[in-house]
């Protein structure tokens, strides 16, 4: 059987309190604004703006819903999902389009430069396929957001 090519519209969506980062009392204040899930946290901080009006309702600073936001963009992507999403954020990828326009041996430096500096371990980083794998479903969705 051959397996289906990935589809940018099968985004990755997870309960709230999976994304890395966040405190009970964190999740607690976005579900208490009706934001129980990575997907729903991802459409209500697409812009400035809304971010901005997300941080001043839970009386937070801004920087700590940006950094939200930039974990739910990259988490959309099946093959990063919560488990990646901090990895590269951490590395300075922000975005699914920042990802998508990363070539291979950028990312692969810039991954395991931090997996070394922090885990003092090169065996730990995500194989070379991984990494490719994650910045052809970034292109894919990127493709899908400009179309």
């Amino acid at each position: 059987m051959i397996p289906s090519p990935f589809r940018p519209g099968r985004a990755s969506d997870w309960a709230i309190d999976q994304l890395p980062g966040l405190s009970a009392e964190n999740c607690s204040h976005l579900q208490a604004q009706g934001i129980e899930t990575t997907r729903q946290l991802f459409q209500q901080t697409r812009t400035p703006r809304q971010r901005q009006e997300l941080a001043t309702r839970l009386q937070i600073h801004l920087q700590h819903v940006n950094k939200w936001a930039a974990l739910a963009d990259l988490s959309r992507i099946p093959a990063i999902g919560c488990q990646f999403c901090g990895l590269l954020l951490h590395a300075g990828i922000s975005s699914v389009d920042q990802l998508a326009e990363m070539p291979l041996p950028r990312l692969q430096r810039l991954i395991m430069r931090l997996q070394v500096a922090n885990l003092r371990r090169q065996d730990l980083c995500p194989s070379l396929g991984q990494l490719s794998t994650w910045i052809e479903q970034a292109k894919q969705f990127a493709k899908h957001n400009r179309a």
